[in-house]
């Protein structure tokens, strides 16, 4: 997977290589309209578990390697790696009684996560759902922050740079300062309950001019209160929403969970319980689809993106270690007869 270059939209041959690859297995495969590939073992009239991962990368990262007990590559970690391990799980659950759904998505590394987008639309919710990020063999993730893009955009007229009047860099400025006084001072990238904001990009000069803002938000975050508050402060110009997607979390309770729990302690680790202050395709599926579900994957993540990342194999092993006593446990969970593809969103739920 890693000598397939799969960077955002060109995920085209990867998605053919792991279809050819699953139908090896005993998947049946395809690949939908939007280029995510799907594989399915079906035993029978049990429980449906989707195992969901995604297929794109970022750009760059080092050339493929295998070294003292490493795997270099672009996706090692984010999110070839927890993939793989995923695909490997299910072709080794021989003894699932029911119907194992394992997906890889396009687009999850772009703002709009057209992939999951397009799962949860057209295809039957799932009695549980396992999502694949690096979270560290022997941890799983609880929640991710919401995200909440904007783009400000404003024309000024051609004026002399003495002239005192607002230029359109200097709104471009004061959109990215009335951001900031809104959040508070307790605003943060690293704390879970607090929102955090980057300013991603700022183009312009004195008559036209751009500027890219992210926050990322809390459960119960009021995203149309900020909205309203900011246009309030700017004389001139328009915010657009890009993208917007809610926070979620689930609790320590949830059968995912406790099911991947479990794995690890036969594994003979402590289980770590986190949540994480970035954005997944959890998010996505967590808006239309209240059912049990977890974050879990080998892989260190602060290797994300990182021109060195790799995974540590012994750790990949245990991770598909974890994954098949996980689906065991899971095996025993009722399937629920009210799932069906055109049934309607639940809201989502934030789980302590």
């Amino acid at each position: 997977m890693l000598e397939i270059p799969s960077p955002s939209y060109q995920e085209r041959d990867l998605a053919g290589f792991l279809a050819d690859t699953m139908a090896q297995l005993g998947f049946q495969t395809h690949i939908d309209s939007v280029g995510n590939v799907i594989g399915v073992i079906d035993r029978g009239a049990g429980p449906t578990l989707m195992l969901l991962g995604h297929l794109d990368t970022v750009a760059g990262g080092p050339p493929v390697l295998s070294e003292d007990g490493r795997l270099y590559g672009r996706g090692a970690v984010d999110a070839k790696g927890p993939l793989a391990a995923m695909i490997c799980a299910a072709a080794g659950a021989v003894g699932f009684p029911g119907r194992i759904v394992v997906v890889g998505v396009v687009e999850e590394e772009t703002p709009r996560s057209r992939g999951a987008m397009a799962i949860r639309a057209t295809l039957t919710r799932p009695d549980a759902l396992i999502i694949g990020e690096p979270s560290g063999w022997s941890s799983v993730v609880l929640g991710y922050k919401g995200k909440l893009d904007l783009r400000y955009s404003v024309t000024c007229p051609a004026t002399h740079p003495t002239n005192p009047v607002p230029k359109a860099s200097e709104l471009a400025a004061v959109c990215w300062e009335s951001l900031l006084d809104l959040l508070g001072p307790d605003a943060s990238h690293v704390v879970f309950e607090q929102p955090g904001a980057t300013l991603v990009q700022v183009n312009g000069d004195l008559t036209r001019a751009t500027a890219d803002l992210s926050v990322r938000t809390p459960p119960g975050f009021d995203v149309d209160a900020l909205l309203s508050g900011l246009r309030d402060r700017l004389p001139a110009g328009r915010i657009e929403v890009l993208n917007s997607v809610a926070a979620c979390r689930v609790g320590r309770a949830d059968p995912v969970v406790r099911a991947l729990v479990s794995g690890i302690r036969l594994q003979h680790a402590k289980p770590r319980l986190v949540v994480k202050t970035a954005t997944s395709d959890m998010n996505t599926l967590a808006e239309a689809w209240d059912i049990p579900m977890a974050v879990y994957g080998p892989g260190d993540s602060s290797l994300d993106h990182a021109d060195d990342e790799y995974i540590v194999l012994s750790e990949y092993l245990r991770g598909i270690d974890v994954l098949t006593t996980a689906l065991s446990a899971l095996a025993l969970l009722p399937a629920r007869s009210d799932d069906r593809a055109d049934a309607a969103p639940r809201p989502l739920r934030s789980l302590r």
